[in-house]
């Protein structure tokens, strides 16, 4: 599991001795990048990123202010080369210059090469001949015919990825031409799944539903969206006032979409930014869709100022002795710090496994776990019942502490990680579970062994 994605590299000689870095998305309505891993280009051009990845996913490559996608899928290893720039393009400032990067070894049925493809296909309807302006009913027919022509070109293609990413590149080709709020709803919404990892189905679905609270919100009569959000900040409201829209039946569909705008509310000056934080909070704790909690953890973290390379918050907890904890104490150590509660199956699930990573990196790091339960005496019981659980294990609450452990780390339910550099501060916020991939992340600090023997593209 800890190494399932290897980029093997080749960057042109101009780039010998720069940092290349690995950014991947935490999710797909904030958007938010996060650094996962980075390699120094060798003087013969050479280069090895390796990560971990449970999903196909876009991935962005790079260098100073050069930057590539490409798409990776778990158990592969990749061979790409990473071109010169343009010779032609402004470097005189700090703006992101894009390049297309080659994959080495691709058959026409791997995923880049297949959105290559399709690119060549869009390029060859969507770009006028001689500056030929295109008007509206003859892009119509234009994504109507590159639909037909995907259908048929890419007919015995079977990779999933794909064929949603042709299904809503051409549902955001149809949103952008404002094809008409039916006819998007018919065809790319109503009684299709919610592909949550899924890049183009999320970039359709948040351009489709950017600004519908208000939407709704002014075919109504009676309570405004604004005194719901400002005035009462409550999530209960806003899903009532949502529950009868035509669209948002699905308790789901409603609960992404209230996400989804509440995000982009956050960042309006007409909407209060604490009552924005107090309904995700409470969305948070309500939901029942894991993602979604995943999702509103992320944007309570960012909205705290939580992000990677920010100081990680001192606090004091309850140890299994009796005595009082500080993070504080291990100083100039790496820390995976989890919370946990023993009324949370899910999180105890995870404890095996930080015994087992407590096991390897032990001896490079510090494992600190803080139980989040209400009552003392049940964290007494867990500790007194799982004695091969032998790193810091406190408890949340003590009499003698002001502010808690779960406060200073702004944590809304009963389960959350994040992981703590040498210098002290946050090297990743939320950090994954050991289900999810920490492990490798482990390796990569530490440089511990470890070879990938799944083959993919070479």
């Amino acid at each position: 599991m800890a190494q399932n994605v290897t980029i093997k590299g080749k960057a042109h000689s101009s780039y010998a001795g720069k940092v290349i870095q690995l950014f991947y998305f935490t999710d797909n309505v904030t958007l938010i990048p996060q650094k996962e891993n980075q390699d120094t280009i060798k003087s013969d051009g050479y280069f090895e990123i390796s990560f971990y990845s449970d999903h196909t996913q876009p991935v962005i490559l790079k260098i100073e202010n050069v930057v590539s996608k490409m798409y990776v899928q778990p158990d592969f290893v990749y061979g790409i080369t990473f071109p010169e720039l343009d010779e032609n393009l402004d470097r005189k400032n700090d703006a992101e210059l894009y390049v297309n990067v080659g994959v080495i070894g691709a058959d026409s049925t791997e995923l880049n090469a297949l959105i290559f493809d399709y690119q060549q296909q869009y390029n060859q309807l969507f770009i006028p001949k001689n500056g030929k302006f295109l008007g509206r009913n003859a892009m119509f027919k234009r994504a109507d015919s590159l639909k037909k022509l995907c259908d048929e070109r890419y007919r015995k293609i079977n990779n999933p990825y794909f064929k949603s990413y042709c299904e809503y590149s051409i549902a955001s080709i149809n949103s952008s031409l404002s094809r008409g709020e039916n006819f998007l709803i018919n065809n790319y919404i109503l009684n299709k799944p919610i592909q949550y990892a899924h890049y183009e189905y999320m970039q359709f679905f948040n351009t489709f539903f950017a600004g519908y609270l208000n939407v709704v919100a002014s075919s109504k009569k009676g309570q405004s969206l604004y005194n719901i959000i400002n005035v009462k900040a409550s999530y209960s409201l806003l899903n009532a006032f949502l529950k009868d829209d035509k669209l948002l039946k699905n308790d789901s569909l409603r609960e992404l979409v209230i996400i989804r705008n509440l995000w982009d509310f956050y960042y309006n000056a007409d909407f209060s930014p604490d009552a924005i934080e107090k309904i995700i909070s409470d969305l948070n704790q309500a939901s029942v869709v894991p993602l979604h909690k995943k999702i509103t953890s992320t944007m309570l973290v960012y909205f705290n100022k939580m992000q990677a390379g920010t100081a990680a918050p001192d606090f004091a907890a309850r140890s299994k002795d009796g005595t009082i904890g500080t993070l504080n104490t291990f100083k100039n150590r790496w820390i995976y710090l989890n919370f946990f509660s023993t009324k949370n199956i899910e999180s105890l699930k995870e404890m095996p496994k930080i015994a087992s990573l407590k096991k390897k990196f032990g001896d490079k790091m510090v494992f600190v776990s803080v139980c989040l339960d209400d009552s003392l005496s049940s964290y007494q019981n867990f500790v007194k019942n799982n004695p091969k659980y032998d790193w810091n294990i406190w408890f949340n609450y003590d009499k003698t502490i002001s502010k808690t452990a779960k406060e200073n780390y702004f944590v809304t339910g009963t389960e959350a990680y994040f992981l703590i550099n040498n210098f002290g501060y946050l090297a990743q916020s939320p950090a994954p579970a050991p289900s999810k991939g920490i492990e490798f992340k482990l390796h990569s600090i530490f440089k511990t062994g470890g070879k990938n023997t799944k083959t993919g593209i070479r």
